[in-house]
């Protein structure tokens, strides 16, 4: 399997100058200034990727494949730096269509982890002092991200998202968001933002009454609860279900097939797109009445998502 990983800082320096990583059985140069150099003659020989903070990336150069992995510096949950890197890396792979790129995998680096939703803290702060535009640009934000995964960034690409822990409230928005949902039989997917008298705003209604019916999509919605891996398999929710410790190569199986096979993908997720289509537009109209609904919380409501904060923190602590 040929990976070419691009760390978050700057590496050695083969022949003196600006620290780089080198990476001398690709040919791979990674600057300073956080600037790729061309990956030498493989199939993605024209991508570059910036290096980030709170995203690891890599080449799987036998499936054309990019894997990026959140590993957040702050909560485990879609934090503004968070949220600002998955959109540079949008506009990285958008203005790069000649790459070669296939697929790209999202996947977590915390063990039992994928992501735990918004930003909680900046909620609750955003809330009580009033300050409406505030919110409702980081919930923009979310739903640009959630687009750019689930058109492929405007591009031939198939996003793939790996679910091999918990992923509730935006966590589970995003990995709907992307065109395939894999996850492990034990990992736990829901939508609990109904404890605190509020509603998954930033696409979890669209995208799930596209897959499950609108009717399945509010019950969720509304009853709050936490689903396994499996029961949300036999749902209709994941597309593929892994057993635990597996994802990754359960991943790299629905890659192979080279050429042939990626075409078909990426056929099937533009009729997809065409049967019914998902914009920009509808998923922020959508966040805009999420927007209002949020101001509108009462104190009590306030302090459950500042409760619910708390332990994020303890269990981020633990892993």
């Amino acid at each position: 399997m040929a990976y070419l990983d691009l760390p978050l800082g700057g590496g050695p320096t083969p022949n003196g100058g600006s620290p780089v990583a080198y990476f001398p059985q690709a040919g791979v140069r990674v600057g300073d200034r956080g600037r790729p150099a061309p990956l030498g003659q493989d199939i993605a020989s024209h991508l570059q990727i910036p290096v980030f903070r709170e995203l690891d990336t890599a080449i799987d150069a036998q499936h054309a494949a990019l894997w990026c992995h959140m590993r957040p510096a702050g909560p485990p949950s879609f934090t503004r730096s968070l949220l600002g890197e998955l959109l540079a890396m949008h506009r990285a792979i958008a203005n790069q269509t000649g790459s070669g790129l296939r697929y790209f995998i999202g996947a977590s680096r915390l063990p039992g982890i994928f992501n735990l939703g918004g930003d909680l803290v900046y909620f609750v702060d955003s809330i009580r002092t009033g300050d409406r535009e505030r919110l409702r640009n980081y919930a923009i934000d979310c739903c640009k991200v959630a687009h750019a995964m689930a058109s492929g960034f405007g591009t031939p690409v198939v996003t793939i998202a790996l679910v091999q822990g918990d992923a509730l409230g935006g966590g589970f928005e995003g990995a709907l968001s992307f065109q395939v949902l894999v996850a492990e039989k034990n990992a736990k997917l829901g939508l609990p933002e109904v404890l605190f008298n509020l509603f998954p705003g930033m696409g979890a209604y669209s995208l799930l009454a596209r897959k499950v019916g609108a009717v399945q999509a509010q019950r969720m919605i509304m009853s709050g609860k936490v689903y396994t891996g499996k029961e949300l398999y036999e749902l209709g929710v994941v597309d593929i279900l892994a057993e635990d410790g597996d994802g990754e190569a359960e991943v790299r199986r629905f890659m192979a097939g080279g050429a042939a096979r990626y075409r078909v993908h990426h056929a099937l997720k533009r009729v997809a797109q065409r049967y019914d289509p998902l914009t920009l537009e509808e998923l922020c109209d959508i966040t805009d009445i999420w927007v209002d609904t949020a101001m509108q919380l009462e104190d009590s409501d306030l302090r459950k998502m500042e409760r619910l904060a708390q332990a994020q923190h303890r269990r981020l602590q633990r892993t």
